[in-house]
């Protein structure tokens, strides 16, 4: 397959030995080819794509590696947000999926996706949220977004029926975009580990930190 992969899109693979490098013993009596893995945030000299394997139970996960050819399909947390398939779904009444169909009825300046458990359930039909799950959520944002826009957003979640937690997708890594509104910084999460800190500055960067000017993240 050749599609690109991003963090947080969940992929199928071709088998258990598509699987490479998990020690936990856990996952050969929980896991098999038509559960997902969820592509993360990691390197690898040989090409291969860092992926994580979910249990059945919350301390249940395990980093992996797998071969771009082992991949069967691949779903991005864009395609689970659309609102007809969230009507569908058979979760349509947790108030995770309830707060998901609010956000997909209003038109939004970027792309977006559900992740997390959330995303995990929409995607497999598998029951592993309820009524106290939170809803994970994930902006895509190639080009910096000033941090008023995310206000009406923001807005609504904080009066969401769930407690739901955004992060904002950069070239440069990943952030919790409530902290960043909250604190003026925060740490973005990046494919080689590092965990610069992210704070509202004066648009330069150096080799630990990534300042956001007022007009938005500048990396």
């Amino acid at each position: 397959m050749t599609t690109t992969l991003r963090p947080h899109d969940l992929i199928w693979l071709t088998s258990r030995d598509a699987l490479e490098g998990i020690t936990e013993t856990w996952v050969d009596a929980a896991w098999h080819t038509g559960l997902p893995v969820v592509v993360r945030r990691d390197v690898d000299n040989d090409d291969r794509i860092p992926v994580g394997v979910r249990g059945l139970r919350r301390d249940q996960r395990a980093a992996g590696w797998v071969k771009p050819g082992n991949v069967l399909r691949v779903v991005s947390p864009e395609e689970l947000c659309v609102t007809a398939d969230l009507l569908r779904s058979p979760f349509v009444t947790e108030p995770p999926v309830q707060v998901a169909l609010q956000l997909a009825q209003q038109p939004w300046p970027w792309t977006w996706g559900i992740t997390g458990s959330t995303g995990y359930a929409l995607a497999t039909g598998i029951p592993v949220i309820h009524a106290d799950s939170d809803l994970d959520l994930l902006i895509r944002a190639p080009q910096p977004i000033s941090p008023d826009a995310f206000t009406a957003w923001q807005s609504q979640l904080s009066g969401a029926l769930c407690r739901a937690d955004t992060q904002v997708d950069t070239p440069e890594g990943g952030f919790a975009l409530a902290e960043w509104l909250r604190d003026g910084k925060t740490l973005l999460k990046t494919a080689v580990g590092h965990a610069w800190w992210l704070t509202h500055g004066a648009g330069r960067s150096d080799e630990n930190t990534v300042y956001l000017s007022g007009a938005g993240y500048a990396a």
